[in-house]
């Protein structure tokens, strides 16, 4: 429970950093069978799907360092189920940005926003 409530927590505060840089909210909390993607957001003409993640306390890696290639590949598969759901957006240029937090965000901004972090695998 007390890890839901931080994810949201840092769900909300990437999500107001992403706006306060001119990004837009398309969907939040996307899920299908492959997995979940956080936010879809929209910079100018390219449409960026967010992966946020939040780490505290004394963890060996960063949060960024958790998104590895199995996570990856399924953030990928979700992307083509959600252009698939919307066909409109099917000729647009594509984004994978991860939002990271590595002490707590109500109370400190982003550690990291890695734009472009990765690309799809093949």
């Amino acid at each position: 429970m007390l890890n839901q409530r931080l994810g949201q927590c840092a769900e909300d505060a990437a999500l107001a950093f992403l706006e306060k840089q001119g990004l837009t909210l398309l969907a939040r909390n996307f899920r299908c069978r492959y997995g979940e993607i956080d936010l879809v957001m929209r910079d100018r003409t390219v449409i960026v799907f967010v992966e946020v993640r939040c780490r505290v306390g004394r963890a060996l890696t960063t949060a960024a360092a958790t998104v590895d290639a199995g996570k990856q590949r399924r953030l990928t598969r979700a992307t083509q189920y959600f252009l698939g759901a919307h066909p409109e957006l099917g000729e647009a240029v594509l984004r994978f940005d991860i939002v990271a937090f590595d002490r707590h965000p109500k109370r400190h901004g982003p550690t990291a926003w890695l734009r472009d972090a990765f690309r799809p695998p093949p």
